[in-house]
């Protein structure tokens, strides 16, 4: 088994890829007017990318859902999914799969959309990427509006870093969900949980609940802020439990430092 001593669960990163950030500050163009642009958009996320995506996951992971049926009833709603991080590629991928046929946009880290050749492509699967810097924030909000009235799905990762097969939920920060409290959108969480399958592989659990919603008797934002995050916190802390399974083992270092004295 393989073991990953961290440090800080907050800014630790495990991605394998390094990538430099391309700038995304207010020319980046979030949405697009081009009729064969949006063609494409829609071609490639929501056509031809389907089966690779539900192959993928099922051959990969041999994946099994939970309370799938709850977002049926928010199918001509947008919405907000909140993800635990642990798959680099997948984690999209299973999230897309359950709420297909609803479009799923995913709010990313700009390296996403900053590698040569493939950030048009990246964005064409629904990326919309944080801007780093101020100058792009009215678009980047602007769009997340755009796509939640039309009634589609916004996917955040609030954990913010990769740690590939971690089964615990790390502690999060509040700052995300503002936007579901300002568009007053109903918010589900997706917990992935890892079980044994043979000899060097897993397979998955998800877990979807919700609908969450923002306490409008809290008057304080940030206090309001607070308690949908908790909300969605404590369930997938809860859900996390169903993990059996540790692919990869994962070691505070203070921890290792005390077991071996």
């Amino acid at each position: 088994m393989k073991t990953i001593y961290y440090e800080d669960e907050l800014n630790d990163e495990f991605s394998e890829a390094k990538i430099e950030p391309r700038k995304i500050d207010g020319t980046y163009k979030y949405e697009h007017k081009s009729i064969w642009w949006n063609f494409t958009h829609f071609l490639v996320q929501n056509i031809l990318s389907v089966p690779l995506k539900f192959i993928y996951a099922k051959l990969k992971f041999r994946i099994k859902y939970v309370g799938r049926e709850k977002l049926k009833l928010y199918k001509n709603q947008g919405y907000f999914v909140y993800g635990n991080h642990t798959q680099a590629f997948a984690d999209t991928f299973i999230i897309t799969n359950a709420i297909f046929p609803k479009r799923n946009y995913i709010i990313v880290n700009p390296e996403n959309v900053s590698m040569k050749f493939l950030g048009n492509f990246v964005q064409k699967f629904g990326a919309i990427p944080i801007p780093n810097e101020r100058s792009g924030m009215k678009n980047f909000l602007q769009t997340i509006k755009n796509k939640i009235q039309k009634g589609y799905a916004i996917t955040i990762f609030p954990e913010a870093h990769i740690w590939p097969y971690y089964t615990k939920i790390r502690p999060f920060k509040n700052v995300s969900f503002k936007y579901p409290i300002e568009l007053n959108a109903p918010v589900f969480c997706v917990t992935n949980t890892y079980q044994k399958r043979g000899k060097n592989k897993v397979k998955i659990t998800t877990y979807i609940d919700g609908p969450f919603f923002q306490n409008e008797y809290i008057e304080n934002i940030q206090e309001r802020k607070q308690d949908l995050r908790d909300k969605v916190y404590n369930k997938m802390v809860e859900r996390s439990k169903g993990s059996n399974y540790e692919f990869i083992k994962y070691v505070k270092k203070d921890e290792e430092k005390s077991v071996k004295k």
